[in-house]
């Protein structure tokens, strides 16, 4: 009976996300039977209690400040016209749609270091470009969010990197093995691929994308309205006059310069973006100091709902471990696995934890110390298994339709969380298999 509690919060999201198309409600109510289920009569103290922790969590306090900050920086971004002539700038040179999204995927490439970073900016940046060719939203929403997803593991020098060498440091592998581990993550090394050859138009448009270009080509929007709960309330870019393309680009630039010489902290490169705002926009008379922050805190304003569902994906996440979900999906894994197939194991289940719990740090916290003394019991290759683990922790995060990086993509678009998961979901599953059977390939030959 544990066993089943432990998995209905998870079931009930899912469910209700589909049925209703409202995340909000979707959410509070799977919040509610975790709740329920942990402390049973003391469900208010003990609710009470799970959200005085997910406040104290520095990996909420981080989305928190983030979501406060780009909430601002994108609306000044907004009223201050820059985005219209960042627009107007790459209109000129990048012409057609699959220029644009190969240019888009470029910038994604540049972004590497961070993947809120790359959601947010890339898709605020270039989804009025793509709305003015014929370049229907949930192209942009995919791109974006696989991209954000899968470069920080792909990539040796992102915000990632750190907290992963701190949990293989403990069985002998450094940055030197981890860059050797790389050529192995089949699943975000195929997407990565993938995204860049449908933006190209060599790979075919599947499922749900192929729908949303046949919608544009029979006349219908770029951007469509599917009635879903707005979680993000920024102003309209047609609100402001364009103005140069240079007060987009410099508060962009400072930002990932910022992040870079900042050992990667995110939060270090959005306050130095928006000092160089303020230092653009004020001497330009774009706006008088009280607009400045006027415009600053409606932004941020706008980002509350999406604060709560972020807060509450944080709640649920963490009810998810204390129902005991991870011994429950982890606990059958042992010594009598083969090692040819440890590997695949690792791919998988480290996969469907990330997709349950909505996060992927907490899984690789667990799952390292799970599958890699596995294999080095087993005499399975570690490197490979490292590879697996966070190949996995890429097809979960990219599946997950609560988790924060998506709610991010969502920001930037409009684009439901629900329908970029559909969007993405038939390439994951082709990536998905095909790792596999790399990872049963080369666990039979390393």
């Amino acid at each position: 009976m544990e066993n089943i509690l432990a998995f209905l919060p998870l079931i009930t999201l899912i469910v209700l996300a589909l049925i209703t198309r409202k995340m909000t409600g979707s959410i509070v109510t799977a919040v509610f039977l975790a709740m329920l289920f942990l402390h049973k009569k003391h469900i208010l103290s003990g609710t009470i209690e799970a959200f005085y922790d997910t406040l104290t969590n520095s990996s909420f306090q981080f989305c928190l400040i983030l979501i406060i900050l780009f909430g601002g920086i994108i609306e000044l971004f907004q009223q201050s016209g820059a985005l219209q002539g960042f627009g107007n700038l790459i209109s000129g040179y990048a012409k057609g749609q699959k220029k644009i999204m190969i240019l888009a995927w470029f910038m994604s490439a540049l972004m590497f270091v961070d993947e809120y970073l790359n959601s947010i900016t890339v898709t605020f940046s270039m989804r009025d470009i793509t709305d003015r060719n014929g370049i229907p939203r949930e192209h942009l929403a995919f791109q974006s969010h696989t991209m954000a997803c899968c470069l920080c593991a792909a990539v040796p020098f992102t915000s990632w990197i750190g907290f992963s060498l701190s949990l293989v440091k403990d069985y002998g592998m450094g940055f030197e093995e981890y860059v050797k581990a790389i050529p192995l993550m089949f699943y975000p090394l195929l997407m990565i691929l993938m995204t860049l050859l449908i933006a190209a138009g060599i790979v075919p448009k599947l499922g749900n994308l192929r729908k949303a270009y046949m919608r544009v080509k029979e006349g219908g929007p770029a951007f469509l309205d599917e009635g879903m709960e707005n979680l993000v309330d920024i102003g309209s870019v047609e609100a402001a006059k364009p103005s140069s393309a240079i007060n987009a680009l410099l508060p962009i630039a400072v930002l990932v310069a910022g992040v870079l010489i900042c050992d990667n902290d995110l939060i270090y490169g959005l306050i130095l973006a928006l000092m160089c705002q303020f230092v653009l926009y004020i001497p330009q008379k774009l706006m008088t100091i009280s607009e400045f922050f006027e415009t600053f805190f409606n932004g941020a304003k706008g980002m509350t709902t999406i604060g709560i569902v972020v807060f509450l994906g944080f709640t649920l996440s963490a009810a998810n471990k204390e129902l005991g979900f991870f011994d429950i999906v982890t606990g059958g894994v042992g010594g009598s696995v083969p090692p040819v197939l440890i590997p695949i194991i690792s791919f998988l289940l480290t996969a469907f934890c990330v997709f349950a719990v909505g996060g992927c740090w907490v899984v690789m916290l667990i799952t390292m110390p799970i599958f890699l003394p596995l294999a080095i019991a087993s005499g399975a290759s570690v490197s490979l298994t490292v590879a697996a683990v966070m190949s996995g922790i890429c097809l979960g995060y990219s599946l997950c339709f609560y988790a924060d990086t998506v709610f991010m993509c969502t920001a930037g678009t409009g684009v439901s969380n629900i329908t970029i998961i559909r969007t993405i979901f038939p390439y994951a599953a082709i990536a998905g298999i095909l790792s596999c059977l790399g990872f049963t390939v080369c666990g039979l030959l390393m």
